[in-house]
């Protein structure tokens, strides 16, 4: 990973979706911090980067890196758990029944994650997944759902459904542009966590290690001088 990379791009690319991230516009509060469940979220979701080995701490904060370095990969950590406690934040719907349902989802699908400890690509692919059906439940389906314009047919089914659900599904108007603010956000964020400095062995270790086994079977391999004593001393007392 380059040095531009650590200390500028994916820190503000993470603080960029923190900020944004926490946006409502239309609503009383324009901006709104990340709920404790998220938090929560976002700490089962470090630790399952760390486990997949898409995010290695070690190469981010080390005895033997300088000060600075060490305070670049401090500040891009605090901010990759900024960013993703503000993600599930603004991809959980703020109220009832699918406030609920989105976020036990959310949180078997990270315990599932951690107990199976997928690899770097499986993670990756299985958080894009995550990310964008949060994504389309709440923009889509749901704004879809309570959007004030629609026929007679739709407006007898939602209040049907919502009388069945005793009004567990209703949920606020959204404004046009809170779905561009959250997918922008989403893809920032899942091009960013791409970008992390990884567990991945390179090609010279690859190489190192295969040289280093070689080596330890030729030395297994060969004979030792006991060995050879031995035989030649036994050859002379068969010749005798």
């Amino acid at each position: 990973m380059t040095a531009a990379r650590e200390a500028f791009f994916l820190p503000l690319a993470f603080f960029t979706v923190a900020l944004l991230g926490g946006l409502d516009p239309g609503a009383a509060t324009r901006w709104s911090a990340p709920t404790l469940f998220s938090l929560v979220l976002a700490v089962m979701l470090v630790g399952a980067l760390v486990r997949s080995g898409a995010l290695a701490p070690e190469r981010v904060l080390h005895p033997s890196r300088p000060v600075v370095g060490n305070a670049n990969g401090g500040v891009l950590l605090v901010s990759l758990f900024a960013a993703s406690a503000q993600l599930f934040h603004m991809l959980t719907p703020r109220s009832g029944l699918p406030s609920m349902i989105v976020g036990v989802l959310l949180l078997l699908l990270l315990v599932n994650t951690l107990v199976v400890s997928p690899d770097r690509v499986r993670l990756l692919r299985s958080l894009g997944v995550t990310i964008g059906s949060a994504f389309l439940l709440k923009f889509v389906v749901l704004t879809a759902l309570v959007a004030p314009q629609g026929g007679r047919v739709k407006r007898v089914l939602l209040a049907l459904f919502d009388a069945a659900t005793f009004g567990a599904i209703s949920q606020a108007p959204l404004a046009p542009s809170a779905g561009y603010i959250a997918f922008f956000c989403a893809l920032l964020f899942l091009i960013s966590v791409a970008l992390l400095p990884s567990a991945r062995t390179t090609a010279g270790d690859d190489l190192q290690l295969t040289t280093t086994a070689a080596s330890a079977s030729i030395v297994d391999a060969s004979p030792t001088p006991s060995s050879d004593n031995a035989r030649l001393t036994t050859s002379t007392d068969d010749f005798d």
